[in-house]
């Protein structure tokens, strides 16, 4: 039988390939030292359950000004759960009043109106997140939650829902639109900017978007009373900042470019609260934007790290990892899918051989020489998955695992043994 080229080429590459995966799979125990196949070990299950806790047990430091609450995965309902058990928490026992999303700015506006109950539905709240990830149960029942919480609070001890993300632009103009109106001030410009964005798409002209915001942002400077136009001013930086990062998308800097605008953006929601009288906020988002001392490159560091040279052990990082997560990721098309995959790491693996559905390991309480501190302050491989697939993430777990001490990038962590999959809304 005659073989085309074609096909010949064909049945190397897949002979090549399942070679490689033969020499990864015999190899396993060599890739195993550096956290490779299996489950890995597990730390000393007794200490582990010593110091243990109940995630209503959370204490953070008298001084802190942000609470950053990661997350292993996107695609896991316990880690959207933790967002509202962690914030009863804080705003039980410690006072915090604002919450903060890796969300768009301008649909987080949106459901903190809701939240204060200025019209709208619950579903549209939820949908004007914009992120598929979001549209969940979870997320509801914590929007849910801040509305019914607000409809009893005293006069200024009402919650917040901020979001600090800015990769889409819709909620964030048309809002701005509505708080020129509200202010009597000239949005031909914006209207034209509206239609001819719908219209034209990636051939807009760039330079016109910065011109149009930048004239929008001098008659709001105009104004008066500096703190009546706070809003509206931060909506055109992130319409500004949504422009650049648009303009940086193909680039290795626009991850850094992001993270640098989303720490302005707590900033300016931390000064908002302060304004306020209150002197902490929570933020969530993904493990890899919230760690201490995360970077992309030497000059290009992450959220979280930018937010803690600001304010030191003010600021506060709670990881999260799982043993093993069934996740939901997006598989093309608009489709999703689950995944399962392990973490590798000695403290999750504990937690599931403690039997906990999950639970918080402070830092701090664990004493300096015991066999868990040791694993703490030294480098395990913990799970991270973002937003996308790969068939290598089954072939080389390294490419979901991330080898890091893990009392350098948190204060302190949560664990979820068993994480199961979100569930997205129509």
């Amino acid at each position: 039988m005659t073989v085309s080229k074609r096909t010949g080429h064909r049945r190397r590459r897949l002979a090549l390939m399942l070679g490689i995966v033969a020499a990864c799979i015999t190899g396993a125990g060599i890739w195993s030292r550096f956290g490779g196949f299996g489950t890995g070990p597990s730390a000393d299950v007794d200490e582990f359950s010593h110091y243990a806790q109940p995630i209503s047990e959370i204490t953070i430091p008298e001084d802190t000004r942000i609470v950053a609450l990661g997350e292993a995965t996107h695609g896991n309902r316990e880690f959207q759960e933790l967002k509202l058990d962690v914030l009863q928490v804080l705003v039980e026992r410690h006072g915090v009043r604002a919450f903060a999303l890796e969300a768009d700015f301008g649909g987080c506006e949106l459901v903190n109106r809701y939240i204060h109950g200025d019209g709208g539905t619950l579903e549209e709240a939820v949908a004007s997140l914009d992120f598929t990830i979001y549209r969940t149960d979870q997320m509801t029942g914590l929007i849910s939650w801040m509305r019914t919480y607000n409809e009893t609070a005293a006069p200024g001890e009402d919650l917040r829902f901020y979001g600090f993300d800015l990769q889409n632009y819709e909620h964030s103009h048309q809002l701005l639109l509505e708080e020129l109106r509200a202010g009597d001030l000239d949005t031909a410009g914006l209207e034209s900017l509206a239609y001819l964005r719908e219209k034209l798409a990636d051939d807009l002209d760039r330079d016109l978007v910065v011109a149009t915001y930048e004239t929008v942002r001098q008659q709001l400077e105009a104004m008066p009373g500096e703190q009546d136009a706070a809003l509206a001013l931060q909506l055109v930086n992130c319409l500004l900042w949504n422009d650049e990062l648009g303009r940086a998308s193909d680039s290795p800097d626009a991850y850094g470019i992001r993270d640098r605008f989303m720490a302005q953006n707590v900033l300016w929601i931390l000064d908002q609260e302060e304004r306020r009288g209150n002197q902490c906020v929570l933020i969530s988002g993904h493990n890899g934007h919230i760690e201490q001392n995360g970077s992309y490159g030497a000059d290009d560091k992450v959220m979280g790290a930018l937010l803690a040279d600001e304010f030191g052990d003010a600021y506060y990082a709670i990881g999260t990892d799982f043993f093993r997560s069934e996740v939901n990721l997006p598989k093309g098309n608009g489709q999703r899918m689950t995944h399962t995959f392990y973490s590798y790491d000695p403290l999750a693996h504990a937690a599931a051989s403690c039997g906990y559905e999950r639970c918080w390991l402070d830092f701090s309480r664990v004493p300096g020489g015991s066999s868990l501190r040791q694993q703490i302050d030294g480098p395990i491989m913990m799970g991270r998955v973002g937003e996308g697939f790969s068939p290598l993430m089954y072939v080389l777990p390294q490419a979901y695992r991330v080898k890091r001490e893990p009392s350098s990038p948190y204060d302190s962590m949560i664990f979820v043994p068993y994480a199961h999959p979100t569930e997205i809304l129509p």
